[in-house]
């Protein structure tokens, strides 16, 4: 979706998803560059996105906080829980897209057997119960 942007550039792509880091890490992550706008001129700045579910930021934060603020050696028992955790984590994204998927599912089947009418405003759908429209006189 960012790069369909025609002000975005995107100048580094990094898809820890298909292929994680060695710790376990998963996450999207894309240099960027965007104007910024002035009131004299425009400028092109670097950005750095990081794109992750809620489960892996949870991760990472601790993982951050463990390597970078400890100031010691971590202990190697410590290494192989993260990357457990890390594993777990991904583990339950991919179980709570499933469930996204399959109660969608359901909500389409649903409208679909208690008669709603289904209406499109701006490519969205919406449903809409029949017998909302009980009390419209018809067109004859």
């Amino acid at each position: 979706m960012l790069q369909n942007q025609k002000d975005v550039d995107v100048i580094e792509y990094k898809d820890y998803i298909q292929n994680p880091k060695p710790n376990g890490y998963q996450s999207l992550h894309m240099i960027l560059e965007i104007p910024i706008f002035m009131s004299d001129r425009e400028v092109n700045i670097l950005v750095e996105v990081q794109i992750r579910t809620i489960a892996m930021d949870f991760w990472a934060s601790l993982e951050h906080k463990i390597y970078y603020k400890y100031n010691k050696e971590v202990p190697e028992h410590l290494i192989a829980e993260l990357k457990e955790a890390a594993t777990t984590a991904a583990t339950l994204d991919r179980k709570m897209e499933q469930l996204h998927k399959e109660i969608t599912v359901y909500k389409q089947e649903d409208a679909h057997k208690n008669d709603e009418f289904l209406s499109k405003i701006n490519d969205d759908k919406y449903s809409i119960p029949k017998f909302f429209f009980r009390n419209v006189p018809s067109k004859q």
